[in-house]
């Protein structure tokens, strides 16, 4: 693919992907440091006599970012789809740099009392704000410097970069289990992982300042009015939604093996938090191998094919996994559960994520992807490791996690077989716009781009 083109060509393009995937490393970096510490920065912020109720309003703290996720979406996404990639991307980081660092160094509820919490709760929903667009701003600018017929594997790397996130959190998070008691940890270490992230933003933002726009964006005559893109959102409502059911499944299923899986093994499997950890890293690497793969082989066959295989491997299979795990807990299970979790997610969302690039009307892209992409999450995915811990509490049965990813996982497989229904019948209908019809049908089969079908 991109090692196949001439050295004068693909270090550029190398470089581009480095410098778009850059801030995306570090917004995935923060939200992942803030679930693996949930408990410790509970304890910090939230001071309660029942441990389960600082563990709650931390989570819950953890998912209020999402809820911020769709206004940035159209606020953050209109701007880009108006001002250019590059301008987008530059602000999305310097939002996060200010959301990371305020909580890093925002003193505890015992210094400073009540206004502790409100300020965190603050940075969180400000972080929540620019990861709204960060993640279709990505997928989109990398959809757009893609090779022809490569375009899966490109918009791959936006995921990918997210491991690369998650494994480095993972490995500070098992250093400093390594150095520190647990006592440290839970008073002043899980500040090291944040104040880390703050002296690694300069270099992030030297990297994507130095981003060139996308010669597809320079091309464009029209650039729309902020009117204009919310009415586009209105019309292509129906796109909206089907792309909403298909993040499902990635959402809910990229933070219950990511996320919680640290909060899982030690508060449900009762195991060390350096088994947790090192089954986060190898998570992170498991889903850095497939998601490329993945990506690629969706350029061969078409997106549609994975979508609904894999949402369909996950429903059958996530409630089983789970049951086996909790009533053989063991390191050795866990690690095998969540590494066949993790190829599902990856399989799955090596397809998706280009398929919603392409199904977006193209003047509103990135804010019709960013809107569709955040509302699954501020609905569903970033309230996993609080629904799932509320859900053990509730019924008693540790498995029930697998439940939660099996309903994503169907929600996913009704909006892949909506699609292929109405790519077979080569019209949307109801309503729907021909130009989102046709796009819909395209991304369906997967094309070149000279237009002829993949498959």
């Amino acid at each position: 693919m991109t090692m196949l083109m001439p050295k004068s060509e693909r270090n550029p393009k190398i470089w581009a992907v480095v410098r778009v995937s850059s801030g995306n490393f570090l917004e995935m970096y923060d939200f992942m440091v803030f679930g693996y510490y949930a408990a410790a920065i509970g304890n910090a912020f939230f001071p309660h006599g029942d441990p389960f109720i600082a563990l709650m309003l931390s989570l819950m703290t953890f998912g209020a970012g999402f809820l911020m996720r769709p206004l940035g979406a159209i606020v953050l996404g209109a701007y880009t789809d108006r001002h250019g990639r590059r301008a987008g991307l530059v602000s999305t980081l310097t939002l996060m740099a200010v959301g990371i660092c305020s909580i890093a160094f925002m003193p505890g509820y015992a210094s400073i009392g009540v206004i502790a919490p409100v300020l965190v709760l603050i940075g969180r929903l400000l972080q929540g704000f620019s990861a709204g667009m960060e993640l279709g701003g990505v997928s989109v600018y990398l959809s757009e410097i893609a090779t022809p017929g490569h375009k899966g594997f490109y918009v791959s790397w936006q995921s990918a970069s997210q491991q690369v996130a998650v494994m480095f959190a993972a490995f500070v998070g098992m250093f400093l289990n390594s150095v520190m008691s647990p006592r440290e940890i839970a008073t002043w270490g899980w500040r090291v992982p944040l104040l880390l992230g703050c002296l690694i933003t300069p270099l992030l933002f030297w990297l994507r300042r130095s981003l060139q726009e996308s010669d597809e964006f320079i091309a464009r005559t029209h650039r729309p009015s902020t009117a204009e893109i919310l009415r586009s959102l209105v019309v292509h409502w129906r796109i909206i939604a089907i792309g909403t059911m298909m993040v499902t499944m990635t959402t809910v299923s990229f933070y219950m093996i990511t996320a919680y899986t640290p909060t899982f093994g030690n508060s449900v499997l009762h195991l060390t938090s350096l088994a947790s950890m090192i089954v986060t890293l190898c998570v992170g690497a498991s889903n850095l191998f497939w998601l490329p793969i993945m990506g690629g082989l969706s350029d061969k066959i078409g997106r549609l094919p994975l979508l609904i295989g894999c949402t369909l491997l996950m429903l059958c299979t996530a409630y089983p996994a789970m049951l086996w795990l909790v009533n053989k807990p063991s390191f050795s299970s866990f690690l095998a559960v969540e590494l066949w979790l993790s190829f599902v997610y990856g399989s799955y969302n090596g397809a998706m994520i280009v398929f919603l690039t392409e199904i977006m009307p193209v003047d509103v892209r990135t804010t019709g992807f960013s809107l569709a992409y955040s509302l699954a999450t501020a609905l569903f995915g970033g309230f996993t490791p609080a629904i799932s811990t509320y859900l053990i509490h509730l019924t008693g049965n540790q498995a029930i996690p697998g439940l939660w990813l099996s309903l994503a996982a169907a929600s996913s497989l009704i909006a892949a077989l909506f699609a292929l229904r109405k790519s077979s019948m080569g019209s949307m209908g109801g309503g729907m716009p021909d130009s989102a019809s046709m796009a819909l049908e395209s991304a369906s089969v997967g094309v070149d781009e000279g237009g002829a079908p993949l498959l």
